[in-house]
């Protein structure tokens, strides 16, 4: 399922930017369908513009039915009434999406055969310092196990002591959901963490799930700004 709102925040209508020569959401349908790891892919949208981009070159799209102020409660609407076991999340601006990194969120499945595991999704490490400080990176930090204990815009940890070999893991927007996980989130209301840092998986975490993260070596590009959008052309060349 590749969630897709046309009316971003920080850059309306990035989905539908030009993107060597076809849109953003249509490079990470095509990018998401090649991979050949799932039985159906579907653009998840409140948008006909979005909506008719994938139907007239192709892919499947269904519509939202209600309003939803993130992409776990417009998947979890779409899914409700499938004959499914595990959803995977593809957000729409990430248009380098790569077989490598979902195969190791199926894996996380496969191998969690007492149904421990709630969700499972990638991070990358980081060492950029301004990108650790910058707010639309969201960072993770994790247990023993790989189990994220919290997700956050500000750098976490914070270095009070720099001598501690501390290392930042971005969290890369891909997740895989149990459906019965992603059900559970639809039914619950936002709580204070959430509405702070304006992160939707610190809902799971509020609510006592839990998330299985998976690191991955392909960084590629998420496309949150104009700026983005340039250095995706750029390595799309």
């Amino acid at each position: 399922m590749i969630p897709a709102r046309y009316a971003a925040s920080r850059f309306p209508g990035k989905l539908m930017q030009d993107l060597g020569g076809k849109t953003v959401i249509q490079r990470t349908y095509e990018a998401t369908v090649a991979t050949q790891l799932f039985n159906d892919v579907f653009v998840v949208t409140d948008s006909e513009i979005i909506y008719n981009e994938i139907l007239n070159n192709g892919g499947k799209a269904i519509m939202s039915k209600k309003e939803h102020d993130c992409g776990s409660d417009r998947i979890a609407e779409a899914v409700e009434f499938m004959d499914i076991d595990v959803v995977i999340n593809v957000q729409g601006d990430e248009p380098f999406t790569d077989k490598e990194s979902l195969v190791k969120l199926i894996d996380v499945f496969k191998a969690d055969h007492n149904k421990t595991v709630d969700l499972a999704s990638l991070m990358v490490h980081i060492t950029d310092e301004e990108e650790i400080k910058n707010p639309n990176t969201v960072k993770v930090v994790l247990d023993q196990s790989n189990f994220a204990l919290y997700f956050s815009r500000s750098p976490i940890p914070f270095p009070r002591d720099k001598s501690v070999p501390v290392k930042y893991f971005k969290h890369k927007g891909v997740y895989a959901f149990r459906k019965q996980a992603i059900l559970d989130f639809y039914t619950l209301p936002m709580q204070v963490l959430e509405a702070s840092e304006k992160l939707e998986q610190l809902r799971y975490l509020e609510y006592g799930k839990r998330i299985k993260m998976v690191e991955t070596n392909v960084q590629g590009v998420e496309i949150d700004t104009p700026e983005d959008l340039e250095r995706a052309k750029k390595l799309w060349k």
